[in-house]
């Protein structure tokens, strides 16, 4: 199969903030039940956004302004609490490519670079300066660059960080375990030749 390589990340931002912005309120509970994780996709942050009428609360993630926005600009701590890896996947199913926070749960950022979903830390000031730009101008094209490791528009170019490892594996495609498995049938083989035969 095809590698996956994801080196930069365009489109519209959206304001998210807040420190410890946990899972519980990324995907609530109950939805937790979807066969698939296509079925998440429009839950992201529901309970955050929706009276319990299914009214609007005006989150910003459903202002038009910032409809289509692919990258969220988040707080400290983002994707803190249970470890579902239903959180990840309500977001990416839901349009978002990409979030940019001053920090994350370490689940959180393991399951989302796990879906091809970079996780990317920027200072408070960075993050002011992207908040501040998108709420001013939220048609603002960013560009999230993995290889000169900056989130840039034609205002501004900012800094962010993220762990070596699971960088170049985005990079690099290397990043969704199941084609690493396709595409390595005699190192599969390999290993179920060594392991001892099931007993019955």
């Amino acid at each position: 199969m095809a590698l996956n390589k994801i080196t930069s990340v365009c489109g519209k931002a959206v304001p998210v903030p807040g420190a410890d912005m946990d899972t519980d309120r990324i995907i609530p509970a109950r939805f937790l039940k979807c066969v698939t994780f296509d079925e998440l996709a429009g839950t992201m942050f529901y309970d955050e956004r929706f009276n319990a009428d299914g009214s609007s609360k005006g989150h910003p993630i459903d202002a038009p302004q910032h409809a289509g926005a692919t990258i969220i600009l988040g707080g400290e701590n983002f994707g803190c609490g249970s470890s579902r890896e239903h959180a990840p996947q309500a977001i990416k199913r839901s349009g978002i490519q990409a979030v940019v926070a001053e920090s994350f749960a370490e689940i959180f950022f393991g399951n989302a670079a796990g879906i091809g979903m970079p996780c990317v830390c920027a200072t408070h000031a960075a993050l002011q300066t992207a908040l501040c730009i998108t709420r001013e101008a939220p048609q603002t094209q960013w560009s999230l660059d993995l290889e000169a490791m900056t989130l840039s528009c034609p205002m501004a170019t900012l800094p962010v960080t993220m762990p070596a490892e699971p960088r170049e594996a985005l990079m690099q495609g290397r990043w969704d375990a199941v084609v690493e498995l396709m595409n390595a049938p005699e190192a599969v083989a390999a290993l179920a030749a060594k392991l001892p035969a099931p007993s019955l």
